[in-house]
């Protein structure tokens, strides 16, 4: 018994007429459809390098000073990581980079009260033969793990505007022949990545200012640093973010492929760029290779500006980095840009 197509409804018959193009047009795009194959690949291979330790530490803790014997030390689950500044790894208690910090030499140690992983190392550094250790207080308003997690949130916000917001838009021009059309002016590709820039960037900034502002009436972030400063590291992310969006879309026609790269620009960024969790005592490798990546910059520079109250020439590494890779993902995407 043959099956007689025109029993199906009208509508549905569009439905599947078109559900049956897109699936061709994917599968004949191979560029696309290897992407979407070897990306996750990669992804999953990249955290496997990265957390791949048999037992996952669950706890960080700073040492100051040589590690005495003791069955603290020998904790399952805890990264007892050495230290050489007493000062430095206080302030890291303070912004959740480590749970609890040990000073050796005067038998005391630190923890964030505010933090649920340094009250359990509390608990059992009390049970353990370091009972005697003297309880130490942080000098200052103690931070809390949301005033340390908003320059992370704000930052990946920031990102998946500008890197989607920008590549998808620019692909799309491209693929209805909008790009093309603008060939035939005199506008030149780097008057045009550069006006996308700006236009993209006052609307970055615009709901970055509006999230932080509504958030802060209700959680009062801790701020002891420049608004001025805090907006001009912003606007300087925010270009660069921009940037390296319009360079990953600088010559893909297809949307697909574009979704891919972007997803692959993004991703190691939220796991390697201090959004959630502190890289502190990880592979050293890893922590190089987080500094190539802009949103480590911005990240990192931005909770300067809020917890610790740095200026502008504290941050110049940061704001150097961020303006060079501006310059350099503007170049590359303007001099290999392709209208058609």
């Amino acid at each position: 018994m043959e099956f007689d197509i025109t029993t199906i409804p009208l509508k549905f018959r569009r439905f599947l007429a078109v559900l049956r193009a897109r699936n061709i047009e994917f599968i004949r795009d191979k560029s696309s459809l290897g992407w979407n194959v070897l990306m996750p690949v990669l992804l999953i291979a990249g955290m496997a390098f990265a957390f791949s330790e048999p037992e996952r530490e669950m706890f960080k803790v700073a040492v100051y000073g040589e590690q005495a014997t003791s069955n603290f030390y020998q904790t399952r689950y805890v990264q007892f990581i050495p230290v050489s500044e007493l000062e430095d790894s206080i302030s890291k208690v303070e912004r959740h980079q480590v749970d609890m910090l040990l000073d050796t030499q005067q038998q005391r140690f630190w923890i964030n009260d505010s933090s649920p992983n340094g009250y359990l190392l509390e608990r059992l550094l009390s049970a353990s033969d370091l009972d005697h250790y003297q309880k130490g207080t942080v000098s200052g308003k103690a931070i809390r793990y949301v005033d340390w997690l908003l320059p992370g949130i704000l930052g990946m916000n920031m990102m998946f505007s500008a890197l989607f917001g920008v590549g998808y838009v620019i692909v799309r021009y491209r693929k209805n022949g909008m790009l093309k059309r603008l060939k035939a002016t005199p506008l030149t590709p780097f008057e045009f990545l550069s006006a996308q820039v700006f236009s993209r960037m006052w609307l970055i900034l615009s709901i970055s200012i509006v999230v932080f502002m509504g958030t802060n009436l209700f959680l009062d972030f801790t701020m002891n640093g420049s608004y001025l400063s805090l907006l001009l590291v912003f606007a300087l992310g925010s270009m660069c973010m921009i940037s390296l969006g319009l360079l990953s879309a600088s010559r893909i026609a297809s949307e697909e492929l574009a979704g891919g790269i972007l997803n692959l620009l993004t991703w190691p960024m939220i796991f390697l760029s201090g959004v959630w969790f502190s890289l502190e005592g990880s592979p050293e490798s890893l922590q190089q290779f987080a500094l190539l990546l802009p949103l480590t910059h911005v990240i990192d520079a931005t909770r300067a500006i809020m917890l610790d109250g740095a200026g502008l020439l504290e941050l110049s590494d940061h704001i150097l980095v961020l303006s060079l890779l501006t310059v350099l993902f503007l170049f590359i995407g303007s001099r290999y840009f392709r209208w058609e």
